[in-house]
């Protein structure tokens, strides 16, 4: 969409002042030309007018998102609609004697429109639902465009697994589409799948991944500190923490904010079913906080005699001291439902740990 105030402002407008985040590729979707659009374009009748094609989209309103960051009525759905029945998109390209039309410039970058909002027409397609037209807007875009960032820095990527839409998730990646972007919250696709329980989404993405790249997402943390592993953790998604876990997922990395691994967080929440799924594929017991707390530290802490009891079980060392100088025992003096299912099998010499063999 033209806006008004010049070549600079409009610069202005697109450019992305935090050095850390990649390049979202705007400058390669606002060059998109003709020769693209006349490769893939093609209308099911006559060629509308470019005038009045500027005039329908000049129409559309442009009400605030809702509060969820992910919905935007800058489009509507009966817009968009409308814009199809004017130039059907195909997705495939046309067979050399098949005639073209020959499109204009502006009226080719009719479907290279950028919202106020930043919003492309594929993100106003996941947006709105519009399955058929998202499909073939895919088809259109080359790899660079699918993955443009809106002003609220998601990817078309990151809508679809929002949305739950598993198809044109599978699509999107299959055409390539980066999993690595990361939102104003600094969460990537696949943080957005391990937080909302998109599964289906879930297994899309890392089945189309590459082995680098899967490694890569795992390690990011998004603003929080928070990783895939640890939001799926947080939200009691096991499907997903057993499929990130055959997938080789690091169950040892610690959260960027206290040092917490997968397994503090279960034990914070008191999820049995977590702590055994982490502890049986091989979680390190005895990883520490920034401030020297195990898990046992924490279970013991919270009074809890049956996740006390599986960590024992796993060889949880009792007698780690944090940075206050207290073991789990300590913590554990007083409480007899506690102290019962601590082993009592070793002693301590000047603070060392001895085993007892009988």
């Amino acid at each position: 969409m033209e806006r008004s105030g010049g070549e600079g402002e409009e610069k202005n407008k697109f450019e992305f002042q935090e050095d850390n985040r990649t390049d979202s590729g705007i400058e390669s979707f606002r060059s998109l030309n003709r020769s693209m659009i006349d490769d893939r374009c093609s209308t099911t009748s006559s060629v509308p007018d470019h005038h009045s094609m500027r005039e329908e989209i000049d129409k559309l309103s442009t009400d605030e998102r809702l509060d969820s960051s992910y919905g935007s009525s800058s489009l509507t759905s009966e817009s968009l609609t409308d814009l199809l029945s004017k130039c059907s998109v195909s997705g495939t390209r046309p067979e050399p004697d098949q005639h073209v039309v020959d499109y204009t410039e502006e009226e080719g970058n009719l479907l290279a429109t950028i919202t106020e909002d930043g919003d492309t027409y594929l993100h106003l397609a996941i947006i709105h639902e519009l399955e058929s037209f998202t499909h073939q807007l895919i088809n259109l875009f080359p790899k660079e465009v699918l993955d443009i960032q809106n002003n609220l820095y998601q990817a078309p990527l990151h809508l679809a697994v929002y949305l739950d839409q598993v198809p044109v998730v599978k699509a999107l990646v299959v055409k390539g589409a980066c999993l690595e972007f990361q939102d104003q919250d600094g969460n990537t696709p696949l943080h957005v799948a391990c937080e909302h329980g998109r599964f289906e989404c879930a297994n899309e993405m890392i089945r189309q991944a590459s082995a680098s790249m899967l490694t890569s997402v795992f390690k990011r943390q998004n603003w929080r500190g928070l990783t895939c592993l640890h939001l799926a953790t947080l939200h009691k998604h096991h499907r997903i923490m057993k499929l990130l876990v055959k997938k080789g997922v690091d169950l040892n990395l610690q959260e960027g904010t206290s040092g917490k691994t997968a397994l503090h967080m279960a034990v914070e929440l008191h999820d049995v079913d977590a702590v055994t799924l982490l502890l049986t594929k091989g979680a390190n017991v005895d990883a520490a906080m920034l401030n020297g707390c195990t898990a046992l530290h924490l279970a013991v802490g919270r009074q809890d005699t049956t996740i006390t009891g599986h960590l024992c079980r796993a060889g949880a060392d009792k007698m780690i001291r944090n940075i206050e100088d207290e073991t789990a025992l300590d913590l554990a003096d007083g409480n007899d439902n506690i102290l019962s299912v601590l082993p009592f099998d070793d002693i301590q010499i000047m603070g060392r740990t001895v085993g007892l063999n009988f």
